[in-house]
C-alpha cells in the first residue's frame, strides 16, 4: 500500500467510524453491529501503527485512553461556572417568575430540561476540534481533565458540519449510566472491594483518575446543554441546543421529551410532574428539572447575582421515601468472606419498583441507627442503586424490643468472624471451608476475564459442588468425562465441552491465572503489574512487603493481602496443585524474551510524531524494559523521546529542567 493509499484509507475509515460512533452514543440508533465496529476500528489501528504520520489527534482510536496524568493543571474559566438556585415547590417557582417580571416587561417563554445528577464539565472547541475540558472547581477555576474527557464516546473529538463558531464552550454533565454503574459494583464485589455508594461521586472520582485508559473502560456518558461564546448566532437557548445537536453533541431533544418549551407555570409543572414519575425508567440519574428563560436577550437583561443567573432555577425532586416493617435481619457471605447484613422488609413500592430488601452495610450502621427487627423503618433510594434504611420510627417500636446483636459466627459454616482494625466489615476467615466462599471463588475462577472456561457456569459449579465432585478450583482439573456424563442433564457433548474447556484454559497466560486465584484486592490491572514485576509465582510467593510495595501501583493494603494469602498453607498447596495440572504460573518464554530491566529506574515522556514506532508502541517498549512512562515533564523525568512536532511548551520545560531529549533511533539503541 502506498502512503497516499494509506492516508486515504485512514481518512475514510475515521470518517465512517465517527459516524457510527455518533449513531450509537449520541442518537442511540446503531446501524452496524458491535463486532463490525470493532473490526473496523482494529483495521484503523493497524493502519495508524504502520503509518503513524497520518494518525490524527481526533482519530477514533484515541478513545481507548492510555495517557497518564500525575497532576491536573488548574485553569481559570473564561466564563464563570455559576450554580443554580434551588426550589422545592410551586410557590418557589411562582416567586421566581415574579422576580423576573419585575426586571423585564415582556412575554416570558421558558425552557424546561432534565437536571442530570452528574459532574459538571465545560468543554472548549477550537476550529471544530475538542481543545480543553475543565471541571467546575470553585466556579472561577477548574482542573484540566481533557485527556480523560476525550475517552467519553458521546463527546465528539471533532464536529459535524462547518457552521460552528471558531471558538466556543459547551457545558453539561458527565455521569455513569445506571447499568454500567451496576456492572462496576458487581466487578468490585467480585474482587472483594467495598461497593461504590452512588453513581455521581464515582463519576467524579473516575474523571480525576491518572490513567485515561481506566476512564475509557468505565464507559461514562454525558448530556451537554449550554453553549457559550462571543457573538453566538442564536436568539434562544432552545435554538442553540438544536444547532449543537447538528454539530454532533449529545443534547436534550424535544423528541425524547428531555426538553420542552413552556409558556407558563402550569406547563412547567406538567413537565416536572411527568419526570418525577418517569425518572425511574431512565438509564441515568436525574434529581430535578431546570427552568430557564428561553430568550437570550431577556437573559442578558435579567442578569446575574454573584453566584447564579437570575433567569434560571432548579426544581429539586424529593428523594422518595416510604415506611415499612423490617421483618428480619439476615447475613450474606461473599466470595471473599465479607459479611453483609440485609434488611428483609415487608414488600413496599418505592421509586417504581417493589422493594423487599435493603442493605444495612455493616455493624456500625446498624448501631448508629439502632435498627431492630420488627421496627417500622424509612427506606429511600435517592441516588443509590440499592435501597437503604435512613431512619427508624422509634415511637412505633414494640416496648419489648431489644437492640440488634450482630452475629459473631459465620451463618454458613459457623466459624468465628473477624474484623480487622480500621475495616467496616466482619469476615469469615474459613475461605476454603465455607460453602459460599468456595463456590464464589470457583465462579470467579471460571469467569470470562479470568480463566474463561467454556461449558462452565454458575449453575454447573453449584451442581458439581452439591454432588461433592469439587471442593476447590484445583478439583476442576481432576474431573473426568465419566463423572460429568453420570450427572442428570449432562449429555456427551456437554460433558466433553467442559473437559475441552478445562484443557484449553491451561494456555491462559500467567497474569490472568493470577487474577483468577481471587486474592483480595488483586484485580486485572494489579495482576498484570505483579506478573510483569515478579515473572513467576515462586518469586511472588516469596516476595517481602518492601518488594511488593516497590511494584508500580501496589500499596500497603494490596501488599498485606498478598502476604496474607500466601501465608496460608492450603493456598500454597492449591497453587502447587494447579501448577501440577499444567496451568501457567510464569511469564512465557516469548514474554520474557521481549522484556528486560535495561530501563529500570528511568522515567520517560513521549512527545511528537514518530516513523519507527507509534506512540503506544514506544510506551509499551519502555514498560516492557522496566521503565516508567509519564505524560508530564518534571525533575524526575530521565528522558524525553521526541518525534516531529514536539510541543514547544514541552521543549521549553525540558530545557529549563535540563532533561535529556533523545530521538527514537537513540531509544532503539538503549533497548537493543
Amino acid at each position: 500500500m502506498t502512503k497516499q493509499e494509506a492516508q486515504d484509507k485512514i481518512a475514510a475509515l475515521s470518517a465512517t467510524l465517527r459516524e457510527h460512533n455518533y449513531n450509537y452514543y449520541v442518537l442511540s440508533a446503531p446501524t452496524i453491529s458491535d463486532y463490525d465496529f470493532d473490526m473496523m476500528l482494529e483495521d484503523l489501528q493497524k493502519l495508524e501503527a504502520e503509518f503513524p504520520e497520518f494518525a490524527a489527534d481526533d482519530s477514533p482510536t484515541k478513545r481507548v485512553g492510555g495517557e497518564v496524568t500525575k497532576n491536573f493543571e488548574t485553569i481559570k474559566h473564561k466564563y464563570p461556572m455559576l450554580s443554580l438556585s434551588n426550589s422545592y415547590s410551586r410557590e418557589d417557582i411562582s416567586d421566581f417568575e415574579t422576580r423576573i417580571k419585575k426586571l423585564v416587561e415582556a412575554d416570558l417563554e421558558y425552557v424546561c430540561e432534565l437536571k442530570y445528577d452528574g459532574v459538571a464539565i465545560g468543554i472548549t472547541y477550537r476550529n471544530g476540534k475538542l481543545f480543553r475540558a475543565l471541571t467546575r472547581g470553585d466556579g472561577v477555576q477548574g482542573d484540566d481533565i481533557t485527556a480523560n474527557v476525550r475517552t467519553i464516546r458521546s463527546i465528539p473529538l471533532s464536529l459535524k458540519g462547518s457552521d460552528y463558531p471558531e471558538e466556543f464552550e459547551i457545558r453539561g454533565e458527565i455521569f455513569f449510566p445506571r447499568d454500567v454503574f451496576k456492572r462496576l459494583n458487581e466487578e468490585r464485589e467480585d474482587i472483594g472491594e467495598e461497593l461504590y455508594a452512588n453513581a455521581r461521586n464515582t463519576a467524579s472520582g473516575t474523571l480525576k483518575m491518572q490513567d485515561s485508559k481506566v476512564v475509557s473502560e468505565r464507559k461514562l456518558d454525558s448530556y451537554l446543554y449550554f453553549v457559550l461564546g462571543e457573538d453566538l448566532p442564536f436568539r434562544t437557548h432552545l435554538e442553540s441546543l438544536q444547532k449543537a445537536g447538528e454539530w454532533g453533541f449529545k443534547v436534550p431533544r424535544e423528541e425524547n421529551k428531555f426538553i420542552k418549551k413552556c409558556a407558563n407555570i402550569d406547563e412547567i409543572f406538567e413537565f416536572i410532574n411527568y419526570w418525577d414519575k418517569e425518572r425511574y425508567n431512565l438509564n441515568f440519574e436525574i434529581d430535578g428539572v431546570v427552568i430557564k428563560v428561553n430568550n437570550y436577550a431577556l437573559q442578558e437583561e435579567i442578569g446575574f447575582t454573584a453566584k447564579s443567573p437570575k433567569w434560571a432555577i432548579a426544581y429539586k425532586f424529593k428523594a422518595e421515601q416510604v415506611k415499612t416493617r423490617l421483618n428480619e435481619i439476615t447475613y450474606q457471605v461473599g466470595r471473599t468472606g465479607a459479611i453483609t447484613p440485609v434488611a428483609n422488609l415487608q414488600p413496599v413500592l418505592l421509586a417504581g419498583t417493589t422493594v423487599k430488601r435493603a442493605s444495612l452495610h455493616n455493624a456500625d450502621q446498624i448501631a448508629k441507627l439502632d435498627i431492630r427487627e420488627g421496627d417500622t423503618v424509612m427506606v429511600e433510594k435517592g441516588g443509590e442503586i440499592i435501597p437503604k434504611i435512613v431512619g427508624v420510627e422509634v415511637t412505633q417500636r414494640d416496648m419489648f424490643s431489644q437492640p440488634t446483636q450482630y452475629i459473631t459466627h459465620c451463618p454458613e459454616c459457623g466459624t468465628e468472624l473477624v474484623r480487622k482494625e480500621g475495616e467496616a466489615q466482619h469476615y469469615c476467615p474459613n475461605e476454603w471451608g465455607c460453602p459460599p466462599q468456595i463456590k464464589g471463588k470457583m465462579q470467579h475462577f471460571i469467569s470470562r476475564k479470568a480463566m474463561n472456561i467454556d461449558g462452565l457456569g454458575e449453575e454447573t459449579i453449584d451442581l458439581l459442588y452439591a454432588n461433592s465432585l469439587i471442593q476447590n478450583i484445583a478439583d476442576l482439573y481432576e474431573l473426568t468425562f465419566d463423572q460429568l456424563f453420570a450427572l442428570d442433564t449432562f449429555k456427551e457433548k456437554k460433558s466433553q465441552n467442559i473437559i475441552d474447556g478445562l484443557e484449553a484454559s491451561k494456555q491462559v497466560p500467567f497474569e490472568r491465572v493470577l487474577f483468577a486465584l481471587g486474592i483480595r484486592y488483586v484485580g486485572e490491572t494489579v495482576a498484570k503489574k505483579l506478573a510483569r514485576q515478579f515473572k513467576n509465582i515462586d518469586a511472588l510467593m516469596h516476595a517481602s512487603f518492601d518488594e511488593l510495595i516497590a511494584t508500580d501501583e501496589i500499596g500497603d493494603k494490596i501488599a498485606e493481602s498478598i502476604l496474607a494469602f500466601f501465608s496460608v498453607e492450603s493456598n500454597v498447596e492449591l497453587v502447587n496443585r494447579l501448577r501440577g495440572n499444567g496451568l501457567q504460573f510464569a511469564l512465557s518464554e516469548e514474554q520474557l524474551a521481549n522484556s528486560s530491566t535495561k530501563l529500570e529506574g528511568l522515567t520517560f515522556v513521549v512527545s511528537g510524531v514518530f516513523s519507527l514506532f507509534s506512540r503506544d508502541e514506544l510506551k509499551h517498549l519502555i514498560e516492557q524494559n522496566g521503565g516508567k512512562v509519564s505524560s508530564s515533564i518534571s525533575k524526575k523525568t530521565s528522558y524525553i523521546v521526541a518525534g516531529e512536532n514536539m510541543g514547544p511548551s514541552k521543549l521549553a520545560k525540558a530545557n529549563d529542567l535540563g532533561v535529556a531529549i533523545i530521538d527514537e533511533h537513540k531509544f532503539s539503541e538503549m533497548i537493543a
